[in-house]
């Protein structure tokens, strides 16, 4: 049986990964924040489920994650799905930093971790779910953007580094627009808001075909093209809300 750690499985879109991936018959060992909604992921099949409290930012986060791969008992694969990001146009310092802090720092020791795990294991899969924010700097999310450019640099740095020394270790890098989940659970207007449990769906599709990076829906394919091709002297010009 195939096993999957998801790190922040308690709601959106790792939730809803995680159930298309049991109704695949993977073991899956899921954490987050909030022990209660672990254990209400755990009832739907505690047999093929094990749970582990877990904050990406913590200085135990690494320990944490070995302690529920030995619960689990291995990985195969490892899905980062825990990140947080607020339109911030006030640039308020604390939001600024909490948003580094998860989707910089924590990104960091959960990604790191993992590609140690496979280097000793001898191969792997490791996938993140980054974002299209990554594409271009947004003014009204400073740290959201340059977090989600960070992600998907670091990642294109592990796969070069695993390429270099030879390791059997895939890469996948998860781009969503906008996902109608808690993250943007904030009274305003989302254009081409897609349901988590289809987002889910096709991150599933990407994982078992090894993609390498997956922009889900067609309609993203399309902006993100459009926004590469915006020179930098308008691209700042222009008013962009993510």
């Amino acid at each position: 049986m195939k096993k999957a750690i998801i790190i922040g499985a308690t709601s959106g879109i790792g939730l809803e990964v995680a159930k298309k991936l049991l109704n695949d018959g993977w073991q899956i060992g899921a954490a987050g924040r909030r022990e209660t909604e672990l254990q209400k992921l755990q009832a739907l099949s505690p047999e093929q489920i094990s749970i582990q409290t877990l904050d990406v930012t913590a200085d135990d986060a690494v320990q944490n994650l070995q302690s529920l791969i030995m619960k689990t008992g291995g990985m195969d694969l490892f899905l980062l799905s825990s990140g947080i990001g607020k339109q911030n146009p006030d640039l308020q310092p604390e939001l600024e930093m909490q948003t580094v802090a998860t989707n910089a720092k924590g990104f960091t020791q959960m990604t790191n971790a993992a590609f140690h795990f496979f280097k000793t294991k001898g191969k792997g899969h490791l996938a993140v779910i980054s974002s299209i924010a990554g594409t271009k700097g947004i003014g009204v999310s400073p740290a959201y953007s340059a977090t989600k450019r960070f992600q998907n640099i670091y990642m294109e740095s592990l796969e070069q580094l695993a390429r270099t020394e030879k390791l059997n270790i895939a890469f996948t890098d998860i781009r969503p627009g906008f996902v109608a989940t808690e993250l943007l659970n904030d009274s305003k207007k989302y254009p081409m808001l897609m349901r988590a449990d289809r987002v889910a769906q096709s991150i599933v599709r990407a994982i078992n075909r090894k993609k390498r990076v997956a922009i889900i829906d067609w309609r993203y394919k399309i902006l993100v093209a459009f926004w590469r091709l915006i020179p930098k002297c308008l691209w700042v010009r222009m008013k962009v809300s993510n």
